[in-house]
């Protein structure tokens, strides 16, 4: 709650892959509050009234994600409304002539998630901004299973961090009407 808060605020591509993470934190933990309770929340050096708001958050989520039958896979209505809007700034930043930089950027970065989404076997109507969150999301777990990461998909990572940084970015300038298009 505390970490998702933040970085909703910050950088949404981050708040959406901690999101993932969150929910298959819940899946691993069998949707059981108590595991929640005794392995992360009382983790945290909080005040009871703040354990008491974290409990409640994912007491929401375990709910939320029961609701939308994504126990096994799948995100949260909420999470997916927000890579929507990503994709939704994405496609007008392509349209917008004040943004070449941005198009510049991303026709760059547009062959290695080709060669993601080869790799993966991710349909065709998966968005280009969600298959970036994929790939970025992929490479985490790899990471935390401390598996070794070539040099080529090193470099391709780093392009697809810097593309979503930058969406991050303008989506934050947008949330505060600071974005111009025209």
């Amino acid at each position: 709650m505390i970490i998702a808060h933040q970085k909703r605020k910050e950088n949404v591509a981050e708040y959406v892959l901690y999101m993932w993470q969150v929910e298959d934190l819940i899946r691993a933990c069998q949707f059981n509050i108590e595991i929640i309770q005794n392995n992360i929340i009382n983790q945290f050096g909080q005040s009871d009234e703040v354990k008491g708001q974290m409990k409640t958050w994912y007491s929401d989520l375990i709910s939320m994600m029961q609701e939308e039958q994504v126990m096994q896979k799948g995100h949260v209505q909420i999470v997916r409304n927000i890579v929507d809007d990503m994709d939704e700034l994405h496609l007008a930043l392509l349209k917008s002539p004040k943004h070449v930089d941005y198009n510049v950027m991303f026709f760059n970065v547009l062959p290695c998630l080709a060669e993601f989404r080869q790799k993966s076997s991710a349909p065709a109507e998966v968005s280009d901004v969600e298959l970036a969150l994929n790939m970025m999301y992929e490479i985490l777990l790899l990471r935390l299973q401390k598996r070794e990461i070539s040099e080529g998909t090193q470099a391709a990572v780093k392009q697809v961090s810097r593309f979503l940084a930058v969406l991050s970015d303008l989506y934050k300038k947008d949330e505060n009407d600071e974005l111009e298009m025209e």
